[in-house]
């Protein structure tokens, strides 16, 4: 029986866990739900790469994966098997055997993570855990044009959570896209003819793309530019702030349930 490199993309509700990334003073991670299924389901110890970390309450609809497993297995029946037995708020959407050399982290070229804002006068009920409510008035305009300044090389100190780095800051950042969206949701009809039917919720996608992201730096990146798009800040400041390299200079961070890990690309 030969060792098989199994890349998977998976998908999940990150709302009741602690993130990503294995930790040893909780189980409920989903590397490690991922690792503990795996182990017992194929009586090996198994370990689980992925292409990033998401914090404690981010989501992922095409976070990647990869793990070695002895099986006479195709991917087929392991992506059966995964979903059998994972949560019902984690699943595997492709699995594929891929070169024994391929790792899901080092091999990542870039990374595209999306936060969504609703921003209706209306507290969105269904699918509340993956958008931030945020129904004040927001300059799309002034946020594209502080976006701008923050695309492109830059050391971004300013916009990383872990203040104790010490590694490289330096990322780029290819795009930042800005666009208004609107969400459904069907309603039940009522005896009146106009009362009913679908409900249409206004939404702003804030889609980031880049070779890479430090810890919170998406968050804080969103937090920043909702404080430029309330008018707390000029677009312009955008400058001073990636340049003074100070966590403290930039703005503060958005909640983790409006952000999703959207692809990865190789």
């Amino acid at each position: 029986m030969s060792s098989k490199n199994i890349c998977i993309t998976l998908q999940y509700d990150g709302s009741r866990y602690d993130g990503w990334q294995r930790q040893g003073n909780t189980d409920n991670t989903i590397q490690g739900r991922l690792e503990t299924m795996l182990s017992k389901l194929f009586e090996q110890e198994i370990e689980v790469n992925g292409s990033g970390r998401t914090d404690a309450g981010v989501h992922a609809v095409g976070q990647v994966a990869n793990f070695r497993v002895d099986t006479p297995y195709g991917p087929g029946k392991i992506l059966e098997l995964m979903n059998t037995y994972l949560p019902k708020d984690i699943a595997v959407t492709d699995a594929r055997i891929v070169d024994a050399r391929f790792h899901a982290r080092l091999n990542a070229k870039s990374k595209t993570y999306r936060y969504r804002l609703s921003t209706g006068y209306v507290r969105p009920v269904f699918g509340r855990q993956q958008v931030l409510w945020c129904p004040e008035d927001l300059d799309l305009e002034r946020m594209r044009e502080a976006a701008a300044l923050l695309t492109g090389e830059h050391d971004f100190t300013s916009f990383c959570g872990n203040k104790h780095m010490k590694k490289s800051c330096v990322r780029t950042v290819t795009s930042i896209d800005i666009e208004e969206m609107t969400t459904s949701v069907v309603a039940a009809k009522g005896d009146t003819p106009d009362v009913g039917g679908d409900i249409e919720y206004p939404e702003v996608w804030l889609t980031f793309t880049g070779n890479g992201f430090l810890q919170n730096m998406v968050r804080i990146m969103t937090g920043t530019l909702l404080e430029v798009g309330r008018g707390e800040r000029e677009p312009s400041e955008m400058k001073a702030i990636l340049e003074a390299k100070d966590r403290e200079r930039a703005g503060a961070m958005a909640p983790a349930h409006g952000l999703t890990l959207w692809k990865v690309e190789y």
